[in-house]
């Protein structure tokens, strides 16, 4: 998998700009990833070092729009804490 295709996008929400305060930035990737291709990439786009990746697995959800049912897709959300003096500008501003 290329590195961009495993980081789809950054996760802005307000838990999210808290984490930023302790040097960590919020991604959606790729389901298939795993923590070592997650910090590969990131350092690969950004040019940052990342210390550390802790990742969540969100299951789909049972949606219904009036006789139609489904399920929403499954997600992965990866949290990485970058070394200390490193940040990534730009992106969340």
């Amino acid at each position: 998998m290329e590195a961009r295709d495993i980081i789809k996008r950054p996760v802005l929400t307000e838990k999210a700009y808290l984490l930023m305060q302790e040097n960590k930035y919020t991604f959606l990737v790729d389901t298939r990833a795993h923590k070592t291709q997650i910090k590969q990439a990131i350092e690969e786009i950004f040019g940052v070092k990342v210390e550390k990746v802790n990742v969540m697995n969100y299951k789909a959800k049972f949606r219904r729009v009036g006789r139609h049912a489904g399920y929403t897709n499954k997600k992965r959300k990866a949290i990485v804490k970058l070394a200390e003096g490193q940040t990534i500008e730009g992106l969340f501003a």
